[in-house]
């Protein structure tokens, strides 16, 4: 089934989506802005928990006689027909609906690159909000799509997307990006009151952070010292580092190191921490992607998982104008920090349907290059037999440590992370290696093939906004 262009869709037809891992928490938010969307429209849900899908589409209003278990292809099209939401526990069986565009958020790299493919095979747009999937074979997916004429692009609401769009808006406004990021999933909050300090539901010791509150004369001191008090605190999530390999294969901007910086940082103090190191900051180079974790008091906002560019200011005039209304300059004048704190998950993705849509637009003008690679390090010595399994919220792989490296710096070999999940290794890794592909066994070799697919792809020839030649 070929989609129909924009010019030969009707106005006033909705836009349909089929949703796997429909009965996820990201699920759950697309689902219920849906129903507050009159434009918008499910036709497939797929998720292995039908009864979960359906429990949850009831909490949300979904009138029961709306949704129909479908087990076959027959039933899925019979539903359709009947203007019904048919659930389904098969991905395959979305080769068997009608609809615009899909919506990938299984956070199974090989059942997600399975469907997108599949996706856009059938003619189908495809929203990309399981990371791993896109950080292996988000580069052959965006150029099978626009070899197709369709849209690949990862969805608005996570970080990604948000990042890619908040980049290029930067750029296109003529300004010299140092770099971008985002906050951690979970602030650091200090309770000056009993010198403890929490993330989520651990809270730890850490007087010394009651001396820390501003940064002092020496950022790069100030940033070691911090981190230091809050040392028994996992900061560092393999989601983080998968979420800036798709928004370095977006934007051009690569890791600076690759473990990221990680500093502990407040919204108001960015443009000096990603200052370069003349400067004081932490940044050897210009053009870095990188986490900061959030550090705030009780009671003050959170950055939310939102996304920031750093730039270097132009006309002092005009950023001391911005200054006094609020916005964040460096203490010397040289850098500012643009930013958006939130991220709103699902709530934001029909933006991203509708545009992918009605408009064939995707996250950002630029065609995805492979210009940084996730890969993993050995956190032990693994031996032979070894099943990296993948699991936790954050979807971290057992024994192996997440690294963000630029591609230049990844030899050829370099397994990227999420190809591992899974895989069993066929010899011994000592710690502090990084995984090659000679090193696994068992691994999705169409997900094998896309990567390197994704990999061979030339540079662009030609810039766009979200490009600057500074960053290339």
């Amino acid at each position: 089934m070929n989609a129909p262009t924009s010019g030969e869709r009707p106005a006033d037809r909705p836009v349909t989506y089929a949703l796997t891992g429909a009965r996820g928490g990201f699920a759950r938010t697309l689902l219920a802005q849906t129903r507050v969307l009159p434009g918008l429209e499910p036709a497939v849900l797929c998720d292995l928990d039908a009864a979960g899908v359906l429990a949850l589409c009831a909490d949300l209003g979904f009138p029961r006689e709306a949704l129909v278990t479908a087990g076959d292809a027959a039933e899925v099209r019979a539903a359709r027909a009947r203007g019904r939401i048919a659930v389904v526990t098969d991905v395959a069986l979305l080769a068997d609906a009608e609809y615009d565009v899909l919506v990938e958020a299984t956070g199974s790299p090989a059942v997600g690159h399975r469907a997108a493919r599949a996706a856009l095979d059938g003619g189908r747009h495809v929203a990309m909000v399981s990371k791993e999937v896109d950080s292996v074979a988000g580069v052959a997916l965006a150029d099978l799509a626009r070899r197709r004429g369709l849209v690949y692009t990862p969805a608005a609401g996570d970080q990604p997307a948000n990042l890619i769009a908040w980049f290029t808006r930067t750029c296109a406004l003529g300004l010299d990006v140092v770099a971008i990021g985002k906050s951690g999933e979970y602030d650091l909050v200090f309770d000056p009151a009993t010198g403890t300090v929490t993330q989520l539901g651990d809270t730890v010791p850490a007087p010394a952070l009651g001396e820390l509150l501003t940064l002092g004369d020496d950022v790069r001191a100030t940033l070691a010292a911090r981190a230091r008090a809050v040392a028994p605190l996992k900061r560092r999530a393999a989601a983080d580092y998968c979420e800036m390999a798709v928004v370095a294969s977006g934007t051009g901007c690569t890791p600076d190191t690759e473990r990221m910086h990680y500093p502990v940082a407040r919204p108001a103090e960015l443009a000096d921490v990603y200052a370069l190191r003349e400067h004081g900051g932490l940044l050897a180079r210009p053009g870095a992607v990188d986490v900061f974790s959030m550090l705030r008091l009780p009671g003050e906002a959170s950055f939310a998982g939102g996304v920031f560019a750093v730039v270097r200011t132009h006309d002092p005039e005009t950023w001391r104008t911005l200054a006094r209304k609020g916005h964040v300059v460096s203490r010397d004048g040289r850098y500012a920090c643009l930013y958006l704190p939130y991220h709103l998950m699902g709530v934001e993705t029909p933006l991203t349907l509708l545009d992918a849509v009605r408009h064939g637009r995707a996250a950002g003008p630029r065609a995805p290059r492979q210009h940084a690679v996730l890969a993993g390090r050995a956190g032990r010595d693994l031996a032979a037999g070894t099943v990296l399994a993948m699991g936790g919220h954050h979807h971290e792989v057992t024994g192996v440590d997440p690294v963000l490296l630029t591609a230049a710096d990844a030899p050829e070999d370099t397994a990227p992370f999420y190809l591992a999940a899974h895989a069993t290794l066929r010899r011994d890794v000592p710690a502090g290696q990084l995984l090659t592909l000679a090193d696994l066994d068992g691994h999705d070799r169409d997900l094998l093939a896309a990567w390197h697919t994704g990999r061979a792809l030339p540079a662009p020839s030609s810039t766009s906004p979200s490009s600057p030649t500074s960053l290339n």
